[in-house]
């Protein structure tokens, strides 16, 4: 059951550039994905590319810290398995992410222009007092409360994939963006179920 879940998160990562998606062995937790090191962001890019990475870089280490917390303190097994593969996949991410942002020479901060941020309606994130409630439950509500703050994350995430497509210009930026709608999607399903079981 784990490795084939971590398969399905996995298909959708970061892998060699395309306009699809390669599929991706099944991965332990931890391991990583030798393909993402010969994606490049080679190409013409603009503002509204670089500030996606940006933000996604910090939507995506934001999530993460709910994610350790999904792998430290879930009940049922397919919630821990569940945290752990997305956390791999998102860790894949952001490195690619990062080493694209210091090849433009620009910041892996974000930019601070209102303008571009008004473009991608602002930036969405989970507060701490979201994350702080998160820390202290435990056990059933603890489940529940990782999977609905987990989904409302994911779709802050297909948002800002979805408002790239229009406004950015870099192609393999925008096949990133492209994955990481297709897997917050596939990973909101999945999440969806085990809200309701």
């Amino acid at each position: 059951m784990k490795r084939l879940l971590i398969a399905v998160l996995l298909l959708f990562a970061v892998t060699a550039c395309g306009s699809k998606p390669a599929p991706v062995p099944p991965l332990e937790a931890g391991q990583g994905i030798a393909e993402a090191d010969a994606v490049t962001a080679a190409g013409p890019h603009n503002d509204f590319d670089v500030m996606f990475l940006q933000m996604m870089i910090a939507h995506q280490q934001q999530g993460r810290q709910m994610l350790k917390l999904g792998q430290r303190k879930g009940v049922r097994e397919e919630v821990v398995d569940l945290a752990g593969a997305i956390d791999v996949v998102e860790a894949e991410e952001v490195r690619t992410m990062q080493r694209w942002l210091q090849a433009w020479n620009v910041p892996q901060t974000e930019v601070s222009d209102p303008a571009l941020h008004a473009a991608h309606g602002g930036r969405p994130a989970t507060g701490p007092e979201e994350i702080q409630a998160l820390q202290d439950a435990t056990g059933a509500d603890f489940e529940t409360k990782f999977l609905n703050l987990l989904i409302a994350h994911q779709h802050n995430a297909v948002e800002l994939a979805q408002q790239l497509a229009t406004t950015g210009r870099n192609v393999t930026v925008k096949q990133l963006a492209e994955r990481v709608q297709l897997s917050r999607q596939q990973q909101i399903k999945q999440m969806l179920a085990l809200a309701a079981g």
